[in-house]
């Protein structure tokens, strides 16, 4: 792509990755069970003891479920990086869910990157999604590359691919990325990724199914080889309005017009907002929302939790895609 440094200096081969090596989740995808649609889901690393019993209360519910994947995020919002490598071996040592392990080019020198990409290796993971990420403080703020560093998501999956045997993965924007010059420049982005290596990418959180299926004709239209590869949408059901407001602050990207006004009418005008009137109708809005993206052949559904297992219980409930036996019952 025009404006991308030289690519990253190839690095000498570091031998086998450490554990066994897990297979790609699009292969988890394709042999999914799960009625109707595969789905997975994210989870944040923990920021106290509380927090860390709420996750692993809610990987035990999408593990009876059947999730195919589960994305760890990567220093989100300021937590440490450790956090995220503690959650992931863990996935990987107690449970039967696929760890995809977040990381992004935002900060650190290409030293630590490769660093970082070897500990994930260490601790059994093989599923990486390499993300250029955002700058610290103002996720929409200006960022200074770091001088030893990477300036793109680009150059992030060919390190991964030279560090070690890994399967990458990267994000994509139905909307286009706010930093994009339009809708071209941010789908000629995505192919760039894709054609480095990328096996799927994952969206921006989804509010809009059009939005979706124009990304995927994009592609189609640019590279029909790399338009083969999973575009998986990223959802996140709406049950606070201030949850919801945040999102869009941290995207840029602004809520369907009839949903905010559904939302305001629901949240009321008193001091404090009616949450159970929110959630009903955000809860039925991502019902809708992935009933239509079934329908139009997604590979797979992607819940960002804030690791909770209720809210998405309940849209999957919605869905026919829980058993009828009660299993997965939501406990959080």
């Amino acid at each position: 792509m025009s404006g991308y440094p030289d690519p990253v200096t190839q690095l000498p081969d570091p031998g086998p990755t450490g554990g066994e090596r897990h297979p790609s989740i699009v292969d988890r995808i394709a042999a999914s069970t799960t009625p109707r649609v595969p789905f997975s889901v994210e989870f944040y690393p923990p920021r106290d003891e509380a927090a860390e019993e709420r996750l692993w209360r809610a990987a035990s519910v999408f593990s009876e479920l059947g999730a195919a994947f589960v994305s760890v995020t990567y220093g989100a919002a300021g937590s440490p990086r450790a956090r995220t490598v503690k959650v992931v071996e863990r996935v990987v040592r107690e449970t039967d869910l696929r760890p995809i392990a977040r990381l992004t080019a935002v900060g650190p020198p290409v030293a630590e990157l490769r660093e970082m990409i070897q500990l994930y290796a260490d601790v059994g993971v093989s599923n990486i999604l390499a993300l250029r990420g955002d700058p610290p403080g103002d996720p929409l703020g200006d960022w200074t590359p770091h001088p030893d560093g990477l300036h793109y998501a680009e150059e992030l999956v060919r390190l991964i691919h030279e560090v070690g045997d890994f399967h990458v993965g990267v994000a994509s924007f139905p909307e286009g990325h706010y930093r994009a010059r339009d809708l071209d420049h941010d789908t000629e982005v995505l192919t760039t990724k894709l054609r480095a290596g990328a096996e799927y990418s994952i969206t921006q959180m989804l509010r809009d199914v059009d939005h979706y299926l124009r990304l995927r004709d994009r592609v189609a239209a640019v590279d029909a080889e790399q338009a083969a590869k999973p575009i998986i949408p990223g959802l996140m059901p709406v049950t606070s309005l201030r949850q919801v407001r945040r999102m869009v602050e941290l995207s840029g990207c602004e809520l369907p017009a009839g949903l905010s006004e559904r939302l305001r009418r629901a949240a009321g005008d008193g001091p404090e907002e009616n949450r159970a009137a929110v959630r009903e109708v955000g809860i039925g809005f991502a019902t809708q929302l992935c009933e239509r993206l079934i329908a139009e052949g997604v590979p797979c559904l992607h819940f960002n939790t804030l690791n909770f297992s209720r809210a998405t219980h309940e849209v999957l409930t919605n869905l026919s895609m829980v058993p009828s036996t009660g299993v997965g019952a939501a406990r959080s």
